[in-house]
């Protein structure tokens, strides 16, 4: 190989991994693979163990007619196709290694469905065999070129094993980005406003609950690609969050994991902070800490029957807890239930006393707890 051809051979092998990464770019790949080798048409394919069944994964230069002529018919008529069953993977044959050249030219297959190709030779390299399933590279050899020969069988040789850990590459990426994808939409669809942040605070992933608090800006905003709060009582208590976990996700036995923050229009919000590793070599863009935040007051979202049957709440209770999570003071709740000011502190007390919280912030923290987690579904007319 010269050191113009060297050099052809080393951008091969980048643009067949960068197919691996980009699925638009295999056609291209394979169209380049066939000119290196020598070839007219390339196929990937793959064939069961039992001879059952075959699959085209990817392919250049053949036509739809064609393939389906070789999948439906002709497939069987092919001497190359499993004699790589006991051939170690990488091995390149040509037609004249398994029969006689005359008898495959005398042959339907040939005259059939090579020839009218305006082909006259096949090369195949398995790329990956298991016990249940054989996968090769079929590259066709136009009349101008000639029969297989030792440098295409060599090129071919040297390809075989790059195209195979693309197409394993390939199916990793496409594996984890389908699970990415599946598991974002799970986040999208529940109510707790959900944030995935670096090492150094960055924002790496919002769910739709929190890109809409985003959106609304009472409480936090997004600059660049970090988070700003927008008061100072909640700007102190979100720092305060990471600091607990930025020592191996552990906080002192007095410090809540569980904080309240008030946005500027006086919502309350709920926040809890997890740090998602203790290794301490990160990726620069790796996730290292989630928070969650959940509007308190959101009560047509909580489970009241289940918060009542926790705590054996009378109906009077519990509507006064789910007045405390919507409201907070206890003047505004009376006027809404439209009960005395002593009648919502007796019941307040009794509250404190079944539940066991001490504060009315404590009181909403609970019945959080039992927030039903997925987002109210939205009506495509009130869409954005």
């Amino acid at each position: 190989m010269t050191i113009l051809e060297a050099h052809r051979f080393s951008s091969l092998v980048g643009e067949i991994y960068d197919a691996a990464v980009d699925p638009a770019q295999r056609s291209a790949a394979l169209e380049q693979v066939a000119g290196f080798v020598g070839g007219s048409a390339v196929t990937i394919l793959s064939r069961d163990a039992a001879r059952l069944s075959i699959e085209i994964h990817e392919h250049h230069g053949t036509d739809s007619r064609f393939r389906d002529l070789y999948r439906d018919r002709y497939v069987e008529l092919d001497p190359l196709l499993d004699r790589h069953l006991n051939l170690p993977v990488e091995q390149t044959i040509g037609v004249a290694d398994v029969m006689p050249y005359s008898d495959f030219v005398a042959s339907n297959f040939y005259r059939e469905w090579v020839e009218p190709q305006g082909a006259i030779d096949l090369a195949t390299v398995a790329l990956e065999r298991s016990d249940a399933r054989t996968t090769i590279l079929q590259v066709m050899r136009g009349r101008s070129r000639g029969n297989v020969d030792d440098s295409m069988r060599e090129r071919l040789r040297l390809l075989a094993p790059h195209i195979q850990r693309s197409r394993v590459m390939g199916r990793q990426i496409r594996a984890r980005s389908h699970t990415v994808a599946d598991l974002a939409q799970v986040l999208d669809c529940l109510s707790t406003a959900i944030c995935l942040f670096d090492a150094e605070g960055r924002v790496v992933h919002a769910n739709a609950a929190c890109r809409q608090m985003l959106a609304d800006g009472n409480l936090l905003v997004i600059v660049g690609d970090r988070i700003v709060v927008r008061n100072t009582q909640a700007d102190k208590i979100f720092r305060s969050l990471f600091d607990v976990v930025a020592d191996d996700g552990t906080c002192s036995a007095d410090r809540r994991r569980i904080e309240l923050m008030t946005s500027a229009d006086g919502q309350h919000y709920l926040a809890r902070a997890f740090s998602l590793t203790h290794e301490r070599s990160l990726q620069r863009d790796g996730a290292t800490t989630v928070l969650f935040f959940q509007n308190a007051s959101m009560a047509p979202q909580l489970a009241p029957d289940a918060i009542a049957a926790a705590f054996r709440l009378t109906p009077s209770e519990l509507r006064v807890l789910m007045a405390i999570v919507e409201l907070g003071g206890v003047p505004d709740i009376a006027a809404k239930l439209g009960i005395a000011e002593t009648t919502v502190k007796t019941h307040l007390g009794r509250l404190f006393e079944k539940t066991g919280a001490g504060r009315q912030a404590d009181l909403v923290k609970i019945a959080a707890g039992f927030a039903v987690p997925f987002a109210p579904p939205t009506d495509p007319d009130d869409a954005v």
